[in-house]
């Protein structure tokens, strides 16, 4: 196959701008050497990798908005936490694609071209397995491929109800395997990896996962080079649980019980000790971030300028999708910031670094490491992954590559990725996706379905 060249006046590399002239050429499903290349398509002024989202649970997108009733007392995640279990109570493999298939479109069309997906809704309802044990995850399979979005998918061990070993009670059940049944799933799934999908771990959560299951786990072969990921310290009552039962705090038991490393991706990781701050950030891992969410969710916020000055690593992630746009989990990421604070442009740690170029370089490389992809890097060999900004658009008149992605990140909510071409292939053309009207006339009949149920 010829490489077609691609031309822009300016592409991010290393994070920063460069003039782009012939910078880039597809072949296939990946960028190659553009010198020597005649012609090409001009695809726009302005021309970013796409963004990973490292964390996501499609099926909740389903019920954004359903959940915001107040209750009898006070609401908190643990309330919402009943409310999405009854919700996910009758979801099946169909009705999970034709939700995922919606997600996973909304996602590319806001940016993000790689999802890791933290899939714990493997069984039927009270538990009853399918005929094909892995009939949820190849549902989320097949929906990321019609989408057109690259997926991680991150199968989840869930054993537990708490740290004191409870047993998980009848919503759970549809989450749970034993360490046998789950490496069974991940060699069902291990040999259908490709270059638009990855496979990976994921440890509900330490309440979830006992110790000598854990260890189990990490120690089998099928293991030993895939992403781990964990939601770690979201919720202060699960930092007194841990507290109470293991004698020391989330992080600060795992970074003691596990070889911590840059395969794992910490979620939330919301209540933090400064000494775990800086033993997260110096052991590589990454801080698996969900601004929207966690907010929501009423959690509490990460200690962003201490991380970063510790030289932490970071990712963020749409978790439960009540919101779908990297823009709004980078502004919610900085703004946070500045409210508990009280100062601004907290992201930029040196004089004149610009916040919005800070915030999405990190949130490249971070993204990318969690999802196991080198998507980051518009570079010769990197799967070729690609976003164009509407410089049409009156948000970006006058703006030159010195506040283009300030003004991306911070002037507004108009829709400003125009293009998006995901593994060789143009997914977004002028902010249409060709799949996007089938694909929500499914979604709105199983929704409709669900709610009435």
């Amino acid at each position: 196959m010829s490489p077609t060249p691609l031309t822009a006046d300016f592409l991010w590399q290393d994070g920063s701008w460069h003039a782009g002239g012939a910078g880039l050429s597809v072949s296939g499903a990946r960028f190659a050497p553009a010198s020597g290349l005649a012609g090409g398509e001009r695809v726009g002024r302005f021309v970013l990798p796409g963004m990973p989202n490292l964390h996501s649970h499609a099926f909740q997108r389903a019920m954004a908005g359903l959940a915001e009733r107040r209750g009898p007392g006070e609401d908190s995640f643990w309330t919402w936490r009943e409310t999405m279990y009854a919700f996910a109570e009758a979801i099946d493999p169909d009705d999970l694609k034709a939700i995922a298939t919606q997600l996973y479109i909304e996602m590319v069309k806001a940016g993000y071209t790689q999802v890791c997906e933290f899939h714990y809704l493997h069984h039927g309802p009270r538990g009853v397995h399918y005929a094909e044990p892995a009939a949820m995850s190849l549902a989320l399979i097949e929906a990321a491929r019609e989408a057109g979005i690259g997926l991680t998918l991150l199968p989840v061990l869930y054993m537990t109800g708490g740290f004191d070993g409870r047993p998980l009670n009848e919503r759970q059940q549809r989450f749970r395997h034993d360490v046998g049944q789950y490496v069974a799933l991940l060699e069902r799934l291990a040999p259908l990896q490709n270059d638009m999908l990855r496979l990976g771990i994921a440890l509900h959560s330490l309440r979830a996962v006992p110790e000598d299951a854990m260890r189990a786990l990490l120690a089998s072969g099928v293991c030993r080079e895939l992403p781990i990921h964990i939601h770690i310290a979201e919720q202060l009552g699960e930092v007194q649980d841990c507290l109470a039962v293991r004698g020391a705090r989330p992080v600060e038991w795992l970074l003691d019980h596990a070889e911590v490393n840059s395969r794992w991706t910490l979620i939330h990781a919301t209540h933090l000790t400064p000494h775990e701050t800086d033993r997260l950030a110096r052991s590589g891992a990454v801080a698996g971030l969900c601004p929207t969410t966690e907010a929501n969710l009423g959690d509490g916020l990460f200690p962003l300028a201490t991380f970063i000055d510790a030289g932490g690593t970071l990712g963020i992630g749409s978790d439960s999708h009540i919101s779908v746009s990297p823009v709004e989990e980078l502004r919610w990421l900085e703004y946070g910031q500045r409210l508990i604070t009280r100062h601004r442009n907290v992201a930029a740690r040196r004089p004149e670094e610009s916040v919005g170029t800070a915030l999405w370089q990190r949130a490249l490389e971070g993204g990318a490491l969690a999802a196991a992809t080198d998507i980051a890097r518009l570079a010769d060999g990197a799967r070729a992954d690609l976003l164009v900004l509407d410089d049409r658009s009156p948000l970006l008149a006058a703006r030159d590559e010195a506040d283009v992605i300030d003004s991306f990140l911070f002037a507004g909510n108009t829709p400003l990725v125009r293009d998006v071409m995901v593994g060789g292939q143009w997914r977004v053309r002028d902010f249409s996706h060709a799949a996007e009207q089938s694909a929500a006339e499914a979604y709105r009949v199983v929704v409709e379905r669900l709610a009435a149920a």
